[in-house]
């Protein structure tokens, strides 16, 4: 039953800490915005060549429509493809989408073990087979994915320069959770064990109950991997899922007029009267220690 509870506290902490971050920078106070054009939510006639609502005269007294269709589909773009890694730093693309693609299919892969654990009939066949190529794939190019970034950081100056032990440590942890899953499926070629953690977890039973020798050894090591990698996610800068919103809508693509009496313009007041908080947003990079101050300086 220990296996059972690790997964669901796992699963629920990935949540809850997920929805806790997107909370903190919900309630941070007005970014310093850059309003970069081409911005998404302008008019599809706008967009095209980066234009603005600005433009038109008296664009103060119209009223403001935003192009949905365009944010989702930029969005949309940027979340599943890495657009903007793929236009600047091509060689670099190809193994991070490697890796965030694989992350992309492991998360279809568990959905489908889930379905494929509780559907009848042929829907059930059908989850079966789709789960083991999502698997196969999901396990691949994650292991792919981290060994490239990995040789690349280790071995190619630009960014051996700029790289943490806790980068370094991402990359490491992330790899042993895709080829430890591997490894179990050298042994479980559809993936049976997948479904058989849906079911325990669902059921509420011990996971030993679906395997009359016990829990493989190799599988327990990939349980607390993954169960510890969905916990490290939200609390790290792997959590980037998160940030990469705000830094979309709140700074990038905020082109929100700073008007008398807007909330821009309340947001701003209110964050300028705030107290400052010393040891609030300090920034981490190793090189920043500031000497205290002098008694002349206070």
């Amino acid at each position: 039953m220990i296996l059972t509870l690790i997964c669901w506290v796992a699963l629920i902490a990935f949540i809850g800490l997920s929805v806790k971050k997107f909370m903190a920078y919900g309630s941070m106070p007005q970014h310093g915005r850059q309003d970069l054009y081409p911005i998404p939510l302008e008019s599809d006639e706008k967009m095209h060549y980066g234009g603005s609502y600005m433009e038109e005269d008296k664009w103060y007294e119209k009223e403001r429509h935003h192009n949905l269709k365009g944010e989702i589909v930029d969005m949309l773009v940027e979340m599943l493809f890495i657009k903007k890694l793929f236009v600047n730093q091509n060689g670099f693309w190809w193994l991070s989408y490697s890796l965030h693609l694989g992350m992309y299919v492991a998360i279809a892969w568990s959905f489908l073990m889930v379905f494929g654990a509780f559907l009848p009939g042929f829907l059930g066949t059908i989850c079966v087979l789709l789960g083991t190529v999502c698997g196969i794939a999901a396990g691949v190019l994650m292991t792919v994915g981290c060994i490239g970034l990995l040789c690349k950081r280790l071995f190619v100056k630009e960014f051996k320069n700029y790289t943490t032990p806790q980068e370094y440590f991402n990359l490491i942890i992330l790899m042993a959770v895709s080829a430890s899953g591997l490894l179990v499926w050298l042994g479980d070629m559809q993936f049976e064990f997948g479904r058989n953690i849906a079911r325990a977890m669902f059921t509420f039973q011990p996971l030993s109950n679906f395997y009359a020798d016990g829990v493989p050894v190799m599988l327990t090591v990939f349980i607390v991997l993954l169960a510890f990698i969905s916990i490290y996610i939200p609390v790290t800068k792997l959590s980037h899922y998160v940030g990469k919103y705000y830094t979309f809508h709140k700074v990038i693509w905020d082109n929100e007029p700073n008007m008398p009496g807007s909330k821009v313009e309340a947001n701003i007041i209110a964050a300028q009267s705030k107290p400052k908080d010393p040891n609030a947003l300090k920034w981490s990079a190793p090189h920043w220690n500031p000497a205290p101050p002098t008694e002349e300086q206070k």
